[in-house]
């Protein structure tokens, strides 16, 4: 009887506690059905038991004595408060809306998961003032911005020198403006430029192996030293020119004013080339004579030697130098035309050919038709090449010859099996087209012993 007394007791006293337990339960659920869960903050504004309505109303006392405290470069420090952004609640509905999606989570299952006690999307801003605030920021600001530089090389009194990097205080807008909009609708109060990496850095630094890889580069092209030689004289290259060539781009690479360097070849040029200047030469008839104009003779080639240029200075080269041609003549000067050459006298319709100084074939001729403007050009030219069994064709002729040497465009020495007759003043009137017309023999002969090259001299 003792024992069932005391069975009933405990089962009045656990049914009361239970009872009590679902009052309580039932009381807290319809309590924080309309009041944020203990622990519960918007956008780290507590909100803890408040209603939606009160919620409201701390939110909006935030945003209204909101400020933003912006640590800068150089203990820079300035401020953008809430009423310069527009600040305000931004979920539509209010804090009512945040807590019906708090209510997804029971509220005591809320206390062990602590993402339905932090809320976001409370705040939000005018993005019309934040752009105007953000644009007077003096870290942003044009006319009180430093801007970053790049580490550079430049040449001093004691040779090339490192000139090290500029910081600035150049914020960038990528990184600054998102930090600043997310800070403001997060209710974070503090931004420290340097921690989130806001400034716009130089890419290049004075210790960094690119700084240093291009200061050795210029030091070594400061070892070269070219030296040109010619009749009269010698140009070098030497440091002050390359000083003036040499350059860094803005990624300190080498790179070379190939403008003055081309300017400097050319000038240099006058000393080596022969292509159309005028020369003595002595005739077959034993008269010396100058001629000039023609293709033939030497001629420097700037692209390739300003090539050459750039890498022999890169090199650090040390060398005595003949610039890269373009043409090139039979003998070197005074008199490149050398000693194998075919020599026409138009006034005496005759053609001589030497090789290596022996008259191998000469006899008379017949050269452009001078009474219809078709005289053969005077000068000096390069025969440009022989073909045999070529066919000549111009404005109203077709003619198949059996031995064709052009050395002026279209204008060579070739065969004329039509003639019987060379000589004399026939070109006056019944000359070629501007051709030098020789007998079967001769220009056989001469086929067969010149080569492409050899100056052809032509002359009244």
């Amino acid at each position: 009887m003792a024992m069932q007394k005391k069975m009933s007791r405990n089962t009045i006293i656990a049914s009361a506690a239970l009872l009590t337990a679902i009052i309580i339960y039932i009381g807290c659920y319809a309590f924080f059905s309309n009041h944020f869960y203990p622990g519960t903050k918007i956008d780290g504004v507590s909100v803890s038991g408040l209603t939606p309505e009160e919620a409201d109303r701390k939110l909006e006392a935030f945003a209204s004595a909101y400020t933003l405290q912006l640590k800068e470069r150089g203990a820079v420090e300035e401020k953008i408060t809430g009423s310069d952004i527009g600040l305000g609640i931004a979920a539509e509905g209010g804090s009512a809306a945040l807590k019906m999606e708090q209510n997804r989570t029971l509220f005591v299952m809320a206390l062990f998961k602590g993402d339905a006690l932090k809320l976001g999307a409370g705040f939000t801003v005018n993005e019309d003032k934040l752009q105007a605030a953000y644009s007077k920021l003096a870290c942003v600001d044009a006319s009180k911005v430093t801007e970053p530089k790049n580490a550079s090389i430049v040449y001093g009194a004691n040779g090339y020198e490192v000139v090290k990097e500029v910081y600035g205080n150049k914020a960038s807008y990528d990184v600054l403006y998102p930090a600043i909009k997310n800070a403001a609708e997060n209710g974070v109060t503090e931004l420290d430029l340097e921690k989130i990496k806001a400034y716009v850095d130089p890419a290049l630094k004075a210790d960094s192996d690119k700084v240093k890889d291009a200061l050795g580069k210029l030091n070594k092209c400061l070892t070269a030293r070219i030296t040109y030689n010619y009749d009269g004289g010698s140009t070098v290259v030497s440091k002050d020119k390359i000083i003036d060539w040499a350059e860094l781009d803005s990624e300190l690479n080498l790179v070379f004013n190939q403008e003055e360097m081309k300017s400097f070849v050319s000038g240099l040029a006058e000393h080596y080339n022969t292509v159309g200047t005028a020369r003595t030469f002595q005739t077959s008839t034993g008269s010396v004579i100058r001629v000039g104009g023609g293709d033939y003779g030497w001629k420097v080639s700037t692209t390739k030697e300003v090539a050459h240029l750039m890498e022999a200075i890169q090199s650090g080269t040390v060398e005595d130098r003949t610039p890269s041609y373009a043409l090139r003549g039979e003998a070197k000067a005074p008199n490149d035309i050398g000693s194998t050459y075919v020599e026409i006298n138009i006034t005496a319709q005759h053609l001589w050919y030497y090789k290596d100084g022996s008259l191998v074939a000469e006899g008379n001729v017949v050269t452009g038709n001078v009474s219809l403007g078709n005289g053969t050009p005077g000068g000096i030219y390069m025969l440009k090449y022989k073909e045999r069994n070529a066919t000549l064709k111009g404005e109203n002729y077709s003619v198949p010859v059996s031995y064709w040497m052009p050395f002026n465009n279209n204008i060579g020495i070739h065969d004329a099996y039509w003639r019987t007759e060379f000589g004399g003043q026939i070109y006056q009137t019944d000359g070629s087209h501007g051709c030098v017309n020789a007998p079967p023999e001769l220009a056989q002969t001469i086929f067969e012993n010149i080569s492409p090259g050899i100056p052809v001299v032509v002359y009244y």
